[in-house]
């Protein structure tokens, strides 16, 4: 099992509302020399390294204890902006695995659908880098079709940056938890990056409850270990028309009120940390 410190543990409370955890993750990652050269590498597109500011993955990497030698699933991939940092990173003694869309459906309007075209995209990169990416690979993990992560007890730590929402809309949430849980080695970590909301919030609005989430990955068979303030932005205010969405980077509105969106930057989002019994 990962093992965490005392002081990681502890939650400062009351008017400034910092975490401990924030900062000893930050400490972490300055004895990892690995993980500062994937995170600073010129492979990184500059849009995406840009983004840092609001996703701290040098501190989200640390927090989740994630070691080069560990088997590492990552829930859809997407474009890749956690993957052209953990790819690398896992090459020579771990090994990255892109939970992927299914990038060849038998329907033929779902092969003509976004899902598809980003799941061959992302299985191309994969393929056109892999003298920096190692042995990366992919299975396919697409609700309701696909949930299967690969054998019981294979894989060290599972992550999943800003995705439940989606599964949640879909009613898919608790299938993709027992998931992770099945893939999971004992004292692997489960690793959740979310749109953080208010009480009473809807999923459609792109943001997810926090204490609904550690209740659901918990009865899942997940043990709570800790949370952390790394990904915190007290700017948001999460009362916009079109959720979300109207944040960067998506920015929904276009350029109505762009400056002011702008401003406010990327949502506030919980990072929670979970291992499995």
């Amino acid at each position: 099992m990962k093992m965490n410190t005392l002081a990681a543990s502890l939650i400062l409370t009351g008017a400034f509302g910092l975490s401990v955890v924030s900062h000893t993750a930050a400490a972490h990652v300055h004895e990892n020399a690995a993980l500062d050269t994937a995170v600073s590498s010129d492979f990184r597109q500059s849009k995406n390294a840009a983004r840092d500011t609001y996703r701290h993955p040098k501190e989200t990497i640390a927090f989740f204890e994630v070691e080069p030698t560990d088997t590492v699933i990552e829930l859809w991939p997407g474009g890749g902006w956690y993957a052209e940092i953990l790819a690398p990173y896992l090459a020579d003694k771990g090994h990255y695995i892109g939970g992927n869309f299914d990038a060849n459906p038998k329907d033929e309007k779902q092969r003509n659908g976004y899902r598809a075209k980003a799941g061959k995209k992302f299985e191309q990169w994969l393929k056109d880098n892999q003298a920096k990416l190692g042995n990366s690979s992919t299975v396919t993990f697409d609700p309701p079709s696909f949930y299967a992560l690969g054998d019981d007890n294979s894989a060290d730590v599972v992550l999943t940056f800003r995705n439940l929402h989606n599964w949640a809309m879909k009613g898919y949430l608790e299938p993709v938890f027992d998931s992770a849980y099945k893939v999971l080695k004992s004292g692997g970590t489960f690793g959740i990056v979310e749109h953080r909301s208010n009480p009473g919030m809807g999923a459609k609005t792109g943001y997810m409850d926090q204490a609904e989430m550690i209740t659901l990955a918990e009865k899942a068979g997940f043990k709570f270990v800790e949370s952390s303030e790394i990904n915190a932005n007290p700017k948001d205010t999460k009362d916009y028309a079109k959720g979300v969405w109207t944040l960067p980077p998506r920015l929904a509105l276009d350029d109505q009120d762009k400056d002011k969106y702008l401003a406010i930057g990327e949502s506030d989002r919980m990072t929670l940390k979970f291992t499995k019994k």
